[in-house]
């Protein structure tokens, strides 16, 4: 998959003025004090939430409440430290980036795949059928207007919010496996592990074992564990999904395709990834702050390698430059207004005439 046009002026002009606004106000493309406060923060809430739930929780009461704030710790370890880890821009330095990015082991996942399924798929082919894993759910869903429309996906608009709770055990117990075993993950073959990153594998999977599973056992009688683990890891994969589909399965983010049998996307390389991606509640600071910024995830996908603390600064840039190349910049004011239009987008693409169309054309979106 090739995109036809080079990237053009747009993308020239647009980092000139992200490199000016790093020079002239000294802000820190990584190594940022805001990010290094925000991870001890984060790993005191995931600290604090697993031992009062495993060693003082007494009553269901106490332990619901503390499994969901261990199931939203682990979900932004997730949005803000690994993420920021693997795309190395969490440090300048790489081995802090690694370490970073290993914590995703710690959540059962592995930063070896994640780093190859993620930074070399998602941040190219957004959106592209058949290439792009993230709109791929087999039968279960339809994400995209070129997916196969199947009768029951009438209904998904109602049952996919609850498939997307079971992403944690997905990729811990089966496309980890997958790749390990097959050199597989989704649709596209990788490497598999070895050396140090096949230890760090091992590893990461057996530490996140004992402390999900066998350490509370020994507190705790098994059905309860098995319990409180579910409802924990349903809490990440909901949080997790959620904030990722809000980004690019809605009605105003585009779905295209190479016409003919090219091989080619019209669209240049950073046009195509403004025109797939939708941003949200880009003003609301306790969403930024929890999901590392990745409601501005137009931001993210041009510029994956400048820690996420300064997108909400970048952002200004990217709508102005967006303006100035017609390019077109899509930003939902509000979670609950990207909610709605993902629910919208599920609903339309579950019709077997379901095509990518603006149906709510007074949507509260503001475009540049």
């Amino acid at each position: 998959m090739k995109f036809a046009q080079p990237d053009d002026a747009f993308l020239t002009v647009l980092r000139q003025r992200v490199d000016d606004m790093f020079n002239n106000t000294g802000r820190r493309r990584r190594d940022c004090a805001a990010m290094y406060i925000k991870t001890l923060v984060i790993a005191i809430w995931f600290a604090t939430s697993y031992g009062l739930l495993v060693f003082l929780a007494a009553t269901w009461w106490q332990a619901i409440p503390l499994t969901i704030s261990l199931g939203l710790a682990m979900a932004s370890i997730g949005f803000n430290i690994q993420h920021d880890g693997a795309h190395s821009a969490y440090s300048n330095r790489k081995w802090v980036n690694s370490l970073m990015a290993m914590t995703l082991d710690l959540l059962g996942g592995s930063s070896f795949y994640w780093k190859k399924t993620h930074n070399q798929v998602h941040h190219s082919y957004t959106n592209i059928t058949g290439h792009y894993g993230d709109i791929d759910m087999g039968a279960l869903g339809r994400l995209s207007p070129h997916q196969q429309s199947r009768w029951f996906h009438r209904l998904q608009h109602l049952y996919l919010w609850v498939l997307y709770g079971f992403l944690p055990f997905k990729w811990q117990f089966y496309d980890d496996m997958r790749g390990v075993l097959t050199g597989r993950i989704g649709l596209n073959r990788f490497a598999r592990p070895r050396g140090r990153h096949l230890a760090v594998f091992v590893g990461g999977k057996l530490l996140f074992v004992s402390l999900a599973l066998v350490i509370p056992m020994m507190v705790h009688t098994w059905h309860t564990v098995l319990l409180f683990f579910f409802i924990a890891s349903f809490v990440q994969g909901l949080t997790l999904s959620v904030v990722f589909q809000l980004a690019h399965c809605l009605e105003e983010a585009d779905f295209p395709i190479p016409p003919g049998d090219t091989g080619q996307i019209e669209k240049a390389w950073a046009v195509h990834q403004v025109e797939t991606t939708v941003n949200f509640a880009p003003r609301n600071r306790l969403v930024t702050w929890f999901t590392g910024s990745l409601n501005h995830q137009i931001e993210h996908h041009l510029f994956p390698q400048i820690c996420h603390v300064n997108y909400p600064a970048i952002s200004e840039l990217m709508e102005q430059t967006c303006r100035d190349f017609g390019v077109r910049y899509v930003a939902h004011n509000s979670t609950w207004s990207a909610v709605r239009a993902h629910y919208r987008w599920l609903r339309q693409m579950g019709r077997p005439d379901g095509l990518a169309t603006d149906l709510n054309a007074n949507s509260p979106v503001a475009t540049g």
